[in-house]
């Protein structure tokens, strides 16, 4: 009998463990309408800091940092499927009514994602230098192949020793932020990702093919997109990814990376606010 309550209250306890498990933590700021405030990839919600400062005086911001990101424990996958599902449940839970969701990068195309999901659920969707397939951007003749976790790049970023994943992170992020200061904040944030998070997620995203499932969106899509390195091109790129879409609206920093809360923080602001009103 004894024994027979012992594994009762084991299954109880392994299932309220698992009900806890979350795959991001939030933080809630200021009163008022709500924002979901989603970073991009690698980054945890202090991405957001100085946009929050500004927005929570008028909105009730929802910032988000993913498993394996910040100082947020990893989870086991699918990463961003669990992160979808997990977003949208949290929504429907607080009874958030016709929240605007913010997303940078990969925070955007999850919340092109979500809006395709739900597509009564939210008011209006800001897809901060955001597209709806990104291996379409990075992968040459991209046709929606998927992409395995088990593969020999996988097992070379895995395998990689801390110093050369930071000397990796050190080169790549300059050509995402022209800010030099926050480079130095980018550079550390992705070297505090959980390893198998960065491997196993970039996977993910590139596997997300957004480009037709975006026809069920019915809110406002605003797109707020960096000019560099060539206008013409991004405008481009930008104007045939969001083709199912032809409510898009579409502006541009100029003189901006991808990180442009970074690069151009009062252009982002006026953005934001313009689209929240």
């Amino acid at each position: 009998m004894k024994t027979k309550a012992i594994l009762v209250f084991s299954l109880v306890f392994s299932m309220f463990l698992a009900s806890a498990q979350t795959s991001f933590k939030v933080e809630v700021k200021g009163k008022g309408q709500p924002v979901l405030l989603f970073p991009g990839f690698g980054c945890p919600g202090e991405v957001w800091t100085d946009v929050v400062a500004e927005l929570s005086k008028t909105h009730q911001c929802h910032v988000f940092t993913f498993a394996g990101f910040g100082n947020v424990a990893p989870i086991e996958g699918p990463w961003l499927a669990t992160i979808q599902q997990d977003a949208i449940a949290y929504v429907k839970k607080n009874k958030l009514k016709k929240a605007t969701l913010i997303g940078h990068s990969l925070g955007g195309t999850l919340s092109l994602w979500m809006a395709s999901a739900e597509p009564d659920l939210f008011g209006r969707v800001i897809a901060v230098d955001a597209l709806p397939c990104s291996a379409a951007l990075m992968i040459p003749n991209y046709n929606g192949e998927q992409m395995i976790y088990d593969n020999p790049r996988s097992k070379m970023m895995l395998q990689m020793d801390t110093a050369s994943f930071a000397r990796m992170n050190q080169q790549t992020v300059p050509y995402m932020c022209k800010n030099v200061t926050k480079q130095k904040q980018i550079v550390q944030w992705m070297n505090q990702t959980d390893r198998k998070t960065y491997v196993y997620g970039y996977i993910d995203m590139l596997n997300l093919d957004l480009r037709e499932a975006i026809a069920k969106i019915k809110v406002p899509v605003i797109v707020l997109g960096a000019a560099n390195p060539d206008k013409a091109t991004v405008e481009k790129t930008y104007q045939a990814q969001y083709a199912k879409l032809p409510g898009t609206v579409m502006m541009y920093a100029e003189n901006s990376a991808h990180f442009i809360m970074f690069d151009q923080p009062q252009w982002l602001m006026e953005k934001l606010n313009e689209n929240l009103k």
